[in-house]
């Protein structure tokens, strides 16, 4: 869980706390690690939490969550907005027992929302990066796909289709999915013991002819023709053809299947010299946000 401890100096003044000038008051507001977002046309990032029943807010104005992800060659976006009137950070209570999904964002205010307390920092800035990881969901951790050693993913490319392996979902190119070649057989994260069903040393993810037949396992496909070897079967007792050494059907094949790479971006702020009244945060890390989706990737055959 993340922590943010505000020091509030009371003064007597203030009506829903009695004590004597001077008086320091330490609160501490236990949030989660993760936000939210809402907003088309005005982004609003915010967390909540109940019992009791409160919420921290900032309002970006005119910046919609898709400038958050517009990432560089790098695939990081970073950039550092101004808290101020346009761009207020808010810390509000409720005396709500728990607290709607649409408490931010909605064109009509949820009636059933009373706020019993509503401060806002109208200085300080607010550090937002957003860092994007692509993937293929292949089972093999990234930095194990390495196949040169140097360090650099771009450059391990097995199959020759322009898409380095971290996110080929098919590293050989066979048409057999990387994920269904075993490369991880018992799950332990150790890929020295990837299935190699022919023996010759060169696990089947990354072998153009799995059984060794002479026939490239991509080949290995019978009419209607489907770019996946993996439903032509002659002998069931054994299984596929590409796995049959004794079937060497050739059907050449003319295209890869085609890619998914998954992308997920992950977007954390930071915050910096809030000032609400009575609170006051040098530093406050907000935590993170989450997002998923996918693109399609174009292998280009050889």
């Amino acid at each position: 869980m993340r922590k943010l401890v505000f020091v509030l100096i009371c003064f007597c003044l203030i009506p829903f706390q009695s004590c004597d000038d001077g008086d320091i008051i330490t609160i501490e507001l236990d949030f989660g690690d993760t936000f939210e977002s809402c907003g088309d046309k005005n982004l609003v990032l915010f967390k909540t939490k109940d019992d009791p029943s409160e919420s921290l807010s900032l309002k970006l104005t005119k910046v919609t969550l898709d400038d958050l992800l517009q990432v560089d060659e790098n695939g990081i976006f970073e950039m550092t907005y101004s808290v101020n009137t346009t761009n207020p950070f808010n810390y509000r209570t409720y005396s709500n027992t728990n607290l709607p999904s649409d408490l931010f964002c909605s064109d009509i205010p949820n009636s059933e929302v009373i706020i019993t307390q509503d401060l806002q920092s109208l200085g300080g800035s607010a550090d937002v990066k957003t860092v994007l990881t692509e993937d293929d969901n292949d089972g093999i951790p990234a930095i194990l796909e390495d196949i040169n050693n140097n360090g650099d993913l771009e450059d391990d490319d097995t199959d020759g289709d322009t898409i380095p392996n971290y996110i080929d979902a098919d590293d050989d190119g066979d048409n057999i999915l990387t994920k269904d070649e075993h490369p991880d057989i018992n799950g332990d994260g150790d890929i020295s013991d990837a299935q190699d069903t022919d023996g010759d040393g060169t696990p089947d993810y990354l072998d153009t002819d799995d059984d060794g037949d002479g026939t490239l396992t991509r080949d290995e496909e019978k009419e209607p023709q489907d770019e996946n070897p993996a439903n032509d079967i002659t002998n069931s007792e054994i299984g596929p053809d590409y796995l049959n050494p004794e079937v060497k059907d050739v059907l050449p094949a003319t295209a890869y299947r085609s890619h998914i790479i998954l992308k997920t971006y992950v977007v954390s702020l930071i915050l910096r010299d809030i000032d609400i009244q009575i609170l006051a945060a040098d530093v406050y890390d907000f935590g993170t946000l989450e997002l998923s989706s996918e693109r399609e990737g174009n292998p280009v055959f050889n």
